[in-house]
């Protein structure tokens, strides 16, 4: 059986907090709540050392463990023992944080961890890099409601021309990943799909993940107490059984303008992933201009990022891939134990 990692990636307010539950709620798998160290711990790696030395190891583990902006604690598993097993495992930054994520699954005594944050979709290079073995599953939504659901988001303090970028840039990203990714680690399911038919769609999904579908995934509700944090209200619809009410909401969540705004902007994406157009008129030119801006200014600062990590590759002080699973280790040329072989009595 597997046990490949598993990441949920898109658009933010696609669903991925209830594809989330539903895997959780396989009886292999566990998805945690949301945390804030993989993407942080990667880019800044080279402040951790060699991590083939025990006592940096240590240190990686105990910033994961105890600083406040990693959110460690929605774990709910023991910092000591973390710390201890990820200083006896293997020396490289993917495996530390893996440690992690594979002690969460213990605690339900599950066999495999996925990750959820739909921000992953424009880093899946890097989580390859950590975890070469992992399996994407990108779940996409009606752009359209996507911008509708972000700008009522109590988080989401940009504007409309920064959400219809969003969902442009998850979309992009999403059509690179399937050209050049292999089919068995990269997947896409519409969310319109899944809400409309889970049992299908679930069965095809667990296809590609390589195991048995489980009835339990199509109320994954239960699950939510125990993955989604009590003071994320906007995840609230998790606690109910899958619904359709909120598909096409987005006619009567826009204004006009923003309507428009979407379907000039989006229109061959949106086409190309199924949803049909309404066809109004164009929006106001200086509304185009302003999003334009922003899509270039959003494109200009990935490719600044882009740039100093290809740099930091250079420099890099120990090895980054996980050495956890059998696959990594075979990846990563580590030769397989053998098990010793008894003579009959």
């Amino acid at each position: 059986m597997s046990d490949r990692p598993v990441f949920v990636i898109g658009c933010p307010r696609s669903g991925t907090t209830m594809l989330q539950l539903m895997l959780h709620s396989h009886p292999r798998m566990a998805v945690p709540p949301e945390t804030r160290f993989l993407v942080p711990a990667y880019y800044r790696r080279r402040t951790w050392g060699d991590l083939r030395v025990a006592q940096r190891r240590r240190a990686l583990a105990e910033w994961i463990a105890t600083d406040r902006s990693t959110k460690f604690r929605e774990l709910k598993i023991d910092k000591n023992e973390f710390v201890r097993q990820a200083v006896e495992g293997p020396g490289s930054l993917g495996s530390v944080i893996g440690t992690a994520f594979r002690m969460y699954a213990d605690r339900f005594d599950k066999a495999r961890w996925g990750d959820k944050r739909p921000s992953y979709v424009k880093q899946v290079d890097l989580l390859l890099r950590l975890f070469p073995d992992a399996q994407f599953i990108h779940l996409i939504r009606d752009g359209r409601d996507c911008v509708a659901s972000l700008k009522e988001m109590p988080w989401y303090t940009l504007d409309s021309f920064h959400a219809v970028s969003t969902w442009a840039e998850a979309i992009d990203a999403g059509g690179r990943l399937k050209r050049t990714l292999p089919s068995d680690t990269y997947y896409e399911l519409r969310y319109e799909d899944l809400t409309d038919d889970p049992m299908t769609e679930l069965k095809k999904l667990c296809h590609f993940l390589d195991e048995d579908f489980s009835p339990s995934m199509i109320s994954p509700r239960e699950a939510a107490s125990v993955a989604v944090p009590q003071h994320k209200v906007w995840h609230s619809n998790t606690h109910r059984e899958v619904t359709r009410s909120r598909v096409g909401s987005w006619a009567t969540r826009l204004d006009d303008w923003e309507i428009a705004l979407c379907e000039h902007m989006l229109g061959d994406r949106l086409e190309s992933m199924g949803y049909e157009l309404t066809g109004v008129p164009k929006p106001a030119k200086e509304h185009v201009v302003a999003c334009q801006k922003t899509m270039q200014k959003r494109k200009a600062s990935r490719m600044r990022k882009g740039v100093r990590d290809r740099f930091n590759r250079l420099r890099e002080p120990s090895p980054v891939a996980a050495l956890l699973t059998a696959r990594q280790r075979s990846m990563a040329g580590v030769p397989q134990q053998r098990k010793e072989l008894t003579e009959p009595v």
